[in-house]
């Protein structure tokens, strides 16, 4: 896909998918200034917003700080524990909703995020707001509809920089492979 500097872009992050398939695929975190950097490829940076989870304990808080210094907006939503001890966390919905009304205001939507819910969205944005749509995910646990669907797929597999060793903090840089 051809990208140019003129290009209005926004990104949204899904900070829990992007989380556990770092963790599960590699025992790492991921390292979302890197993400932010590939995202914007020299472009303009119109929106930038991670969405989160807020647990009951608030550990999450000085990560979403150090998202918020990289230049993320952060939305944060309450961990839903249920009577039976179940948990239920996501931000499809809202993240979907936030880049159908972005897409108004921009050309590329980029979606940092595999799950494969976001399909419709993605193909509402680009059927009927004429934005680019753009996925960003290690392709392992990314649907391969999301990659069919989507106008660019950035695989984060392909380098280290996207990944950071858990001892690590978040605002260190990692070395480039």
């Amino acid at each position: 896909m051809i990208k140019h500097k003129e290009q209005r872009v926004g990104i949204l992050v899904d900070v829990s998918n992007m989380y556990h398939s770092a963790r599960n695929l590699y025992g790492k975190k991921v390292n979302f200034k890197e993400i932010l950097l590939k995202a914007v490829a020299g472009r303009k940076l119109i929106r930038a917003t991670a969405y989160a989870i807020r647990t009951e304990n608030q550990e999450e808080l000085p990560f979403a700080e150090a998202l918020e210094q990289q230049g993320f907006e952060v939305k944060m939503k309450d961990l839903q524990i249920f009577a039976g001890g179940a948990k239920k966390a996501d931000w499809d919905v809202g993240l979907a909703i936030d880049a159908i009304k972005l897409a108004d205001k921009l050309d590329v939507i980029i979606i940092v995020s595999g799950d494969g819910d976001y399909l419709p969205a993605v193909t509402y944005i680009q059927n009927n707001k004429g934005c680019l749509v753009e996925i960003m995910a290690f392709r392992k646990t990314c649907s391969s509809k999301l990659i069919e669907g989507a106008d660019d797929f950035i695989d984060l597999s392909a380098s280290q920089r996207f990944l950071i060793s858990k001892g690590k903090p978040l605002n260190q840089k990692i070395n480039k492979k």
